[in-house]
């Protein structure tokens, strides 16, 4: 089956879908977008999504976006024409298409485009057995990585220099050496004392809602979160390090730089917060016992 693309309040076939050569969002990233995670064909955490989407639209000052409640219509109607049942939705609003020019044009209209796409949840739970590796380097991104714009060129770069060392992610380090976050991910490290340990929220990150709610979880579970800054010496010599996304959920990292982390092996905290996750997950569904052996690769 095809896949089907909504543009603009059309459903089309995604080899045929696009947008005008002069939107924004193409000519200038002056667009924003989310990731939806997509379990047992339901949305996972919408309104957290739809409220940090909220912020990114008034940051840059896109005023005439769809609100939460149409936007929910159209990206289930999006997921029910992909046949999606496991997978991720893609949400993208522009400013809108006018005649080039770096200033606000008047009177436009927001351009909305979503996708949905399969998900293999069997291949994360192989990342989660195995562990990721991450390599470090400079945090070269604008400064206001807080809004979830489509300027990520930086984060493509990086990204892909860590691709080329062959590690899985990228995560960023500021001008004092502190770990900022990946270059799609949350950075987080559990010390030897067994404190989670992330980033506080600033603009120098973004808002992750894998991150709150993984804090939340830990938190609720009874265990520590400091939320501090980190240097990338402190994450070496961790207990434990692990990354956090709407696509991965808290993914164990047993290298950094080259650099085993612990022992090498996935550690007990990650994996009892990426347990209580998947929970997490499966209670958006019909069928959460079910969902949960989806979710845990079984």
């Amino acid at each position: 089956m095809s896949r089907i693309a909504y543009v603009n309040g059309r459903y089309l076939p995604l080899a045929d879908a696009g947008v005008h050569i002069e939107e924004r969002g193409m000519q200038f990233a002056d667009a924003v977008y989310e990731v939806i995670a997509v379990v047992d064909g339901q949305l996972a955490d919408f309104d957290a999504h739809m409220d940090r989407l909220a912020y990114s639209l008034r940051q840059v000052r896109i005023d005439n976006a769809p609100g939460a409640t149409a936007l929910g219509v159209a990206m289930r109607q999006t997921i029910a024409r992909n046949r999606i049942k496991w997978g991720l939705l893609y949400l993208q609003i522009g400013r809108g298409v006018a005649k080039r020019d770096h200033a606000f044009p008047d009177k436009v209209h927001a351009s909305v485009v979503m996708t949905c796409r399969p998900y293999s949840y069997a291949a994360l739970a192989q990342k989660m057995r195995d562990g990721v590796a991450v390599a470090t380097m400079p945090d070269e991104r604008w400064a206001r990585p807080d809004i979830k714009s489509t300027s990520l060129l930086p984060n493509v770069l990086a990204k892909q220099t860590a691709r080329d060392e062959g590690a899985f992610e990228a995560w960023m380090v500021d001008e004092d050496g502190f770990v900022t976050e990946g270059s799609s991910t949350t950075a987080w490290i559990v010390t030897d004392g067994e404190t989670l340990v992330t980033r506080p929220l600033s603009r120098a990150i973004l808002p992750g809602i894998t991150r709150a709610i993984a804090e939340e979880l830990a938190r609720t579970d009874g265990l520590i979160v400091e939320e501090r800054a980190f240097t990338v010496d402190e994450a070496r010599a961790a207990k434990e390090a692990f990354l956090t996304s709407t696509s991965g959920g808290p993914v164990p990292v047993v290298e950094i730089d080259g650099q085993t982390v612990g022992n090498g092996m996935p550690g007990l905290i990650t994996g009892r917060l990426a347990a209580l996750y998947r929970v997490h997950l499966a209670s958006f569904t019909k069928d959460p016992d079910a969902s949960l052996k989806v979710l845990s690769g079984e």
